[in-house]
């Protein structure tokens, strides 16, 4: 238990240069972070987080966060119909991260200009998240290059042709001329508020 511990505080000191940083810190800058001497040291504690699921290396051997957002209380449902009586209790902790992103090599996101997607509920400014690996299915939202221009659309597809369709009706339907690049699979949306 004890050792968890150490490795949960590990985790937590990186995560918090990485916050700060908006990049990981070097060897070096993890000598001072862990109050170690050697780089051997610093090492075998990245082993440790690796193991753990906190860190993961991506595809050219770099550390990266396996998680950026610290997990927050999920306390139970909410009613979106009639109200009820509120009962707040800690159901568990939930990471954004852990929820939306199951392969965070294949994830990237976008922000949204224009309102082409409104009625799909993706309006300007949001933040949509993409997953690269995934084969599109009719009806889904993908990141598309078509002759040369990018787009988000839903995809769909009829008898063995393709066409990208607006969430708009002021948008025509887009029939691929020369080449159709799907770059990835919308996975989810997100808007901030405030």
């Amino acid at each position: 238990m004890e050792k968890i511990c150490i490795i949960k505080k590990y985790a937590a000191q990186v995560q918090e240069f990485y916050l700060k940083a908006k990049r990981m810190p070097s060897y070096a800058e993890m000598l001072r972070i862990f109050g170690v001497r050697s780089k051997n040291a610093v090492f075998k504690r990245i082993e440790k987080l690796v193991t753990a699921g906190f860190l993961q290396k991506d595809a050219t051997g770099r550390l990266v966060p396996a998680r950026v957002q610290q997990p927050v209380r999920l306390l139970g449902l909410i009613k979106a119909g009639f109200p009820s009586p509120a009962e707040e209790e800690t159901v568990d902790l939930l990471s954004l991260d852990e929820y939306l992103i199951s392969n965070p090599q294949a994830t990237f996101l976008l922000k949204v200009a224009g309102d082409s997607m409104f009625d799909a509920g993706i309006h300007p400014g949001d933040l949509v998240l993409i997953q690269k690996n995934l084969a599109p299915k009719s009806g889904d939202i993908v990141v598309a290059c078509v002759d040369n221009e990018w787009t988000l659309k839903y995809f769909e597809k009829k008898q063995g042709r393709v066409c990208l369709r607006a969430a708009n009706k002021k948008y025509p339907v887009i029939e691929p001329q020369q080449e159709l690049v799907i770059a990835g699979v919308v996975i989810a949306n997100v808007r901030k508020y405030k």
